[in-house]
């Protein structure tokens, strides 16, 4: 791991930064909405506008890559992000807060199709792994260290505005001053999503469930604090909460994935989640309680991502991998648009504490399916043939994702030769 944080500093560094800058505006703007007297319904639909842009970028990026190259995209995509994030507190308007979050998820997008590329280029076959391990260590460590930038200033103010905005421009500074080589662009055409519905329709359904669950996280759990009355520094604790449960839980029910069949693992975990989204609803009254269902749905809610790419893999070939990430992660991104605004609407019916219902409804309604779905088909698990869980997070680009399953199919190929290589002639 030393070897590859040495080869990849620069990489690693400019993302954590760029992920400090991300999950800081993002908190920052759910507490300066409440402030600035916005409706729960607007706030939503401001927080959904990052993943229509998150989405589009997705789509686009490649082919602007393609044309111009990965430095002009990336300073480009740069300088709009941090135009953005100063023109927040410019103009307080839902209106022109909706437009800056779409050109803010479409940069982003386009960012970390950027640097995901570079960073595998700049990893060798036998360090891959670990690289993308250590990324998604990065950007969650980002994620949360954002949250107690919050506390240093007043959120009504400019200031915390402006160090979103410098925080991303600095980190470009060591992605593009880099020595390692701009990489060659490839992206694999997505499987049809008809296609991909046949082959795994709980992989289809749980995709989108998590897709309305994480943009409901990413998007409104600062919007629920201000609704709620949280102080600030309680949001902060709170996000931080639900982040810190996907970075710690994520490796324990990734082990799991690979020793046990996952239809049932997908069941306890999405049981677990709802259950804990349930005690947030009842009990958000009392702080630890709230801590603990922040936890718990964010530290289930997460590795159900990869959990159910893994479970999709164990019915494809190693070749249709690719193209079957490309489908689910768009299907994941039609429920994330849909989460902030569902959201917005059960927090505008049943109060504040409508948040964790939605979460915990999606979540349960995913165990129910899951449960379902064992009674249409038999258990093919085996865990010698089993695809190996990747530690994927929701925010990583269809180029993380790829780079995960050419890790696996390398792994078995290597595997294969140095068995047949060990194997005497007969």
């Amino acid at each position: 791991m030393l070897q590859v944080f040495k080869g990849s500093w620069a990489l690693l560094l400019g993302m954590m930064l760029l992920m400090v800058g991300n999950g800081l505006q993002g908190t920052l703007l759910g507490v300066r909405g409440g402030l600035e007297g916005f409706g729960t319904f607007e706030m939503s639909i401001v927080m959904s506008c990052y993943f229509v842009g998150f989405l589009g970028g997705s789509k686009m990026a490649p082919e602007m890559i393609r044309r111009v190259g990965h430095v002009r995209v990336f300073a480009a995509l740069a300088s709009f992000i941090s135009a953005v994030l100063i023109l927040y507190p410019a103009f307080p308007h839902p209106v022109a807060w909706a437009l800056g979050r779409i050109v803010i998820g479409f940069c982003f997008s386009g960012v970390y199709v950027t640097a995901e590329s570079w960073l595998n280029n700049s990893a060798d076959n036998a360090h891959r792994g670990k690289a993308l391990s250590l990324y998604m260590i990065v950007q969650m460590f980002g994620i949360v260290a954002a949250q107690g930038i919050l506390l240093t200033g007043d959120p009504s103010g400019f200031v915390l505005f402006i160090i979103p905005s410098v925080l991303v421009s600095i980190s470009f500074a060591p992605i593009l001053l880099s020595v390692s080589p701009t990489p060659a662009f490839e992206t694999t055409k997505p499987m049809t999503l008809r296609e991909l519905t046949r082959i795994s329709p709980l992989g289809c359904v749980g995709m989108f469930l998590m897709g309305g669950v994480f943009s409901a996280q990413f998007g409104m759990a600062a919007v629920y604090g201000t609704e709620r009355g949280l102080t600030v520094a309680e949001i902060s604790i709170f996000v931080t909460a639900i982040y810190l449960g996907a970075l710690l839980l994520q490796y324990p029910i990734g082990w799991l994935s690979d020793r046990m069949d996952r239809r049932v693992l997908i069941l306890a975990v999405s049981v677990f989640g709802g259950l804990g989204g349930f005690a947030g609803f009842l009990y958000d009254d009392v702080f630890v309680l709230l801590l603990g269902a922040g936890f718990i749905i964010g530290g289930m809610s997460n590795p159900l991502y990869a959990l159910l790419i893994a479970y999709t893999n164990d019915f494809l070939e190693h070749e249709d991998m690719a193209a079957a990430s490309g489908g689910l992660i768009f299907i994941n991104g039609i429920g994330a648009i849909a989460g902030p605004l569902i959201t917005g609407w059960m927090m505008g019916l049943v109060g504040p504490e409508g948040f964790f219902l939605f979460v915990a409804v999606l979540l349960l309604g995913l165990a129910a399916y899951a449960g379902f779905r064992m009674t249409q088909r038999a258990s093919t698990f085996d865990v010698d043939e089993a695809t190996p869980y990747s530690p994927i997070l929701a925010t990583a680009s269809p180029v993380a994702v790829e780079v995960a399953q050419e890790i696996y199919i390398e792994a078995e190929l290597e595997e294969a030769e140095s068995a047949a290589t060990e194997t005497p002639a007969a």
